[in-house]
């Protein structure tokens, strides 16, 4: 059952329940903005990747600005978002196990959709299971980049996996999946850019085998918001997945640009709105947001309202900072925290609260809370 949002339309952001999970709509439609923009210029698709945000509302904006569709990561994820009215949505991930491959197969009928792969047997029962409710479903080849973790090598195994996907009646060969997800994180700008670099030469060996024999690639999908300048200056792919980029978070916002300092191309618009419950000495204070209101795995939040502060630790429903004691924010102050990490943020939370000019203007679901099947 979801809880009550925090606060309603209309409202001050001061009566804002805490902890809440709040996005300023003014930085959220620039980032939205310049991300499109960047896109259009270059000719290059955007497919966002909702994951970060997981809700409709976002993915919508996100289509009128340009976009041709979204990225999920789990079909329970498409589902949420398709019966909202997302239209077209490609599962960036591999989807193992009859129940969930019967979801998909029903969920092609609905909508445009497409899966990866990166095992020939999976194949066969993402083709069986298209079979049975009489789809045809689209499958890319997912290779291995240089993260190491989903992705079949590049070249002749990749060509393999491409041939089996095209001999099924009930598939169609979608293209390639080429996501370096560790290299979203690399700090240095140009060792970002070597990274995708050598991300490309796979890529690469792997798209001229396919066009040999004749396997059209419809998407060849990657990038995110710590990479994507480089996949498009590279020309290989043609569809960007950058996500994080709407909200941003504090391990993105460490990430240098090339002239060596932190890029702010986008803005934090994501922040947790969080309570000072107690004050017990001049240089400690509590908030009322601890793990159960944002992830941590990539480090502490930052405290917007007091750069000087640093958090010493997050437990389950508190966050302790110590601070200057001639400037310690008191029993009942509100601070804005920038979580580490947005994605699993944001799925801890029933409803994002956006807010412009101080006041609350919309309430969102987050549609795909919890789906993680």
């Amino acid at each position: 059952m979801m809880n009550a949002p925090a606060a309603c339309v209309g409202d001050p952001v001061d009566v804002i329940e805490t902890p809440a999970l709040v996005v300023d709509l003014d930085l959220l439609e620039a980032n939205i903005r310049r991300m499109a923009d960047f896109a259009a210029a270059r000719g290059i698709r955007l497919r966002p990747h909702a994951k970060t945000h997981k809700c409709a509302a976002i993915a919508r904006m996100q289509i009128a600005a340009g976009a041709v569709g979204i990225c999920c990561q789990k079909v329970g994820e498409a589902e949420a978002l398709a019966n909202a009215g997302i239209g077209d949505i490609l599962v960036t991930n591999q989807v193992v196990g009859e129940r969930k491959l019967d979801r998909l197969a029903a969920l092609s009928k609905r909508i445009r959709l497409a899966v990866c792969a990166d095992d020939g047997g999976n194949v066969d029962r993402i083709a069986a299971a298209a079979a049975r409710f009489g789809t045809v479903v689209e499958v890319l080849v997912e290779i291995d980049v240089g993260t190491g973790r989903c992705g079949t090598p590049p070249g002749a195994p990749a060509l393999a996996l491409a041939r089996r996907i095209a001999g099924h009646d009930s598939l169609r060969f979608g293209g390639v999946q080429a996501y370096h997800g560790s290299a979203q994180h690399i700090r240095g700008h140009d060792d970002r850019r070597a990274a995708i670099a050598a991300a490309a030469e796979g890529l690469r060996q792997t798209l001229d085998l396919l066009a040999a024999e004749g396997l059209d690639c419809r998407i060849v999908g990657g990038a995110g918001t710590g990479s994507h300048e480089f996949e498009t200056e590279l020309g290989l792919w043609t569809e960007l997945q950058a996500g994080s980029y709407v909200f941003m978070d504090g391990d993105y916002s460490d990430n240098l640009g090339p002239d060596g300092q932190p890029d702010r191309r986008f803005a934090n618009s994501l922040t947790i709105r969080s309570t000072v419950i107690s004050a017990p000495v001049p240089d400690r204070i509590v908030t009322d947001a601890g793990l159960k209101a944002m992830s941590t795995e990539s480090g502490p939040p930052r405290v917007v309202d007091a750069p000087w502060a640093r958090v010493r630790g997050v437990s389950d429903e508190h966050t302790v900072i110590l601070t200057d004691p001639a400037r310690r924010p008191g029993v009942g102050a509100v601070l804005s925290l920038i979580p580490g990490h947005c994605d699993p943020t944001v799925n801890l939370h029933d409803w994002i609260i956006g807010t412009r000019g101080g006041i609350v203007e919309c309430i969102w679901p987050v549609d795909a809370r919890g789906a993680v099947l």
